[in-house]
């Protein structure tokens, strides 16, 4: 088979490459040669606020805000915005500005143990400049950067910080403002700007933090450029040897998220500026030593271990407890996918963390939860009963989807995907409280939402027809596999929820579940579709059924529907996350060689430089595809670590490690933060 030599071809270069390079850093991606035109930016975020990096010395790509859209561009439909650029700042030496053409030896590096991203580089022989920049994860709309110079000769500088809005904002208001207490000077440098239509309310402020004692500050001037950008600066002189810091404070946030933006902006910013820089860098590395209880720990290969850490990384910066808010397929990396919340949120990212760290995923649920009346008001516009989510899904909970996508009326798999995603919950914390609150509510009505979808033509038939299958190259579709076995799950799991709550479940939920087919081809392997012939598939489908959804428990099932669909799926175009089931599959299956290999093709040939950030396929450049992640982690977490979400919470089952891995343990796992631990046979 094809398959089994690349594999094995792969498993020989990956373990003797490991022999000849380097040490590799599991927390710290280095890269110390950059091409500003080969350039993915990583994104340092704490879950509300996304700062990408940028190639260009002291600049930073975009900032995100989680939570604020509105329509505008691409599609008719709400997208979201980029925020004002709070964090870019001019460095003049000795009347020369700082840029790429006069820079040297530029170096960049992201810890994700404390989500610091640092840039350092030479400007012509008279300075070495180090600037760190932080997504406080303690404060959820507040940043912070650290400046440092030192001179390799006595040099005069100008340090600036830029407060530009995006083009797509309007009305912008530019505002400068000096609170003077007998003990402290604060500048203040503002900006407010409303949304393309007018929606929003976007604003930003931030400040200087100095490292002198009152009254020897450099004073700070204002400087008003147009209507777009301004700045607030100051000078400074140094000799040979000697080393300044500097900060910078700031925050941003919006109508969305504050009723009064404007002044809430200053305010956090005043915040953070009287708390000083030591205590906000206190709290933001407590936190993120927090998160980090909750750890992968692979002994055996080191670039393995560096890329599962960005990837739960990048999953804990996508995500913040104590919100309604839920992750699009890029996070907070960016704009893309418009932001918005698809099934990627519920099957692919929400696992993982729903078991590394619960708080996480209660705000992904809670997110769908406050938009179940919409959802229902979805379905009733359908003419169908109960809550139909929408395929995707951004501020309101309406359907979301660009009418010229077929899946925005027809890929109703989303609302079993969102019920199973809050039975899960309650197996995972036994909250039986949350339960009858929030997770019956959401498996009641998308119960009886399936029980009218389904066409009931006869026992054993009662079919669901004309959907976009979770393969999505097939349209308008009858009985396919994934949404006809999720459909059943959200039946039964619905009925199992009554059961605990001591409430009476709707009789035809389980005679509806028990008559919803599952179709097989004529060799015995899962049919995707009525009308499936073996083509290729866009993703992971039928392989669905056996994990998450456990409707094919056979272990020969399994194995003769792996071997059938992975000969399906193209080699380029399609995402990430379909060869992280693959993996999962084969190393319950204990076939070690075939797991790794789908393990390290799942996201080897989607990583784009410097920093190894994942594309949404091979050769993609859409980084960084937070829902692969969640399919790669559920290989290692599920797969390798044999974890299984049950009834009675989280066991350990049967599955094999990778030949080159000496030991795999999972910390913090689960309300009780758990170890599990597997090593090598």
């Amino acid at each position: 088979m094809k398959v089994l030599k690349a594999c094995t071809l792969v498993i020989i270069f990956l373990i003797s490459f490991k022999t000849f390079s380097q040490p590799i850093d599991p927390w710290i991606i280095k890269a110390d040669s950059i091409n500003p035109a080969n350039y993915y930016g990583v994104t340092v975020a704490n879950g509300m606020i996304g700062i990408v990096s940028s190639p260009e010395p002291l600049k930073v790509k975009d900032v995100v805000l989680a939570g604020a859209y509105d329509q505008y561009g691409r599609g008719r439909v709400s997208n979201f915005l980029r925020s004002f650029n709070l964090l870019n700042m001019y460095l003049d030496i000795d009347g020369k500005r700082i840029s790429n053409r006069n820079t040297s030896n530029l170096k960049q590096e992201l810890d994700m143990q404390h989500a610091r991203f640092t840039t350092s580089f030479d400007f012509e022989d008279k300075a070495t400049v180090t600037y760190t920049y932080y997504s406080l994860r303690h404060l959820p709309f507040t940043v912070l950067m650290d400046v440092s110079i030192t001179a390799k000769k006595d040099i005069t500088f100008t340090g600036s910080s830029v407060m530009e809005a995006p083009d797509a904002l309007r009305d912008v208001e530019n505002y400068y403002n000096e609170i003077d207490r007998p003990h402290i000077v604060i500048s203040l440098l503002t900006s407010s700007a409303k949304s393309p239509t007018g929606k929003l309310l976007m604003c930003a402020s931030n400040t200087f933090i100095f490292t002198e004692p009152h009254g020897q500050e450099p004073r700070v001037i204002h400087e008003m450029w147009d209507n777009n950008l301004h700045l607030m600066k100051f000078n400074r002189k140094l000799k040979s040897g000697e080393t300044y810091t500097y900060s910078v404070a700031g925050s941003s946030i919006t109508s969305a998220h504050h009723d009064d933006p404007l002044n809430e902006a200053e305010r956090l910013t005043i915040y953070a500026k009287l708390e000083g820089r030591e205590r906000l860098l206190q709290f933001h590395q407590k936190a993120w030593d927090d998160l980090w209880q909750g750890d992968i720990k692979i002994e055996g290969d080191d670039q393995s271990q560096q890329d599962v850490h960005s990837m739960l990384y990048h999953l804990y910066s996508f995500v913040r407890p104590g919100t309604a808010l839920s992750p699009s397929p890029m996070g907070l990396s960016g704009l893309g996918y418009n932001g918005h919340v698809f099934w990627d949120t519920e099957l692919w990212m929400f696992p993982a963390l729903l078991v590394m760290r619960p708080e996480l995923a209660r705000s992904m649920i809670e997110y769908r939860f406050q938009r179940l009346e919409a959802a229902k008001r979805n379905a009733f516009s359908k003419g169908f009963k109960g809550a139909m989510f929408p395929w995707e899904s951004a501020e309101t909970g309406v359907e979301e989807t660009p009418v010229w996508a077929l899946s925005g009326p027809f890929e109703h798999h989303i609302t079993a995907d969102v019920a199973i995603a809050a039975w899960n919950y309650y197996q995972v914390t036994q909250d039986k409280q949350w339960l009858r609150e929030k997770g019956w509510p959401i498996l009641k009505e998308t119960a009886d939402f399936w029980t009218s979808r389904v066409e009931r033509n006869s026992p054993g038939h009662y079919d669901i027809k004309n959907v976009v299958a979770a393969d999505e190259w097939a349209e308008n579709v009858d009985n396919n596999a994934f949404t006809n076995a999720a459909a059943k799950a959200n039946l039964q799991y619905a009925s199992q929820a009554a059961g605990i709550l001591g409430i009476q479940a709707n009789p035809d939920w389980l005679h509806v579940a028990q008559n919803i087919p599952i179709l097989k081809l004529d060799n015995g392997v899962t049919q995707e579709h009525a009308s499936y012939k073996g083509e290729g598939i866009k993703q992971a489908d039928v392989n669905l059924l056996a994990y998450p959804l456990k409707e094919i428990t056979n272990a020969d099932q399994i194995k003769k529907d792996l071997e059938y669909y992975e000969t399906r799926v193209p080699t380029e175009g399609t995402p990430a996350m379909t060869q992280g089931v693959f993996s999962l599959l084969h190393a319950r299956l204990g076939n070690s060689d075939k797991a790794y290999f789908w393990f390290k093709d799942a996201y080897i040939p989607n990583l784009n430089p410097p920093f190894r950030v994942i594309a949404e396929t091979k050769g993609g450049t859409n980084p960084y595809f937070a829902t692969g992640a969640g399919g790669i982690l559920q290989s290692v977490i599920m797969g390798f670590g044999g974890i299984e979400i049950t009834p009675q919470g989280i066991r350990q089952i049967k599955s094999a490690l990778p030949k080159n891995w000496k030991s795999l343990t999972i910390t913090g796992v689960g309300p009780d933060k758990k170890t599990f631990r597997r090593v090598q046979d």
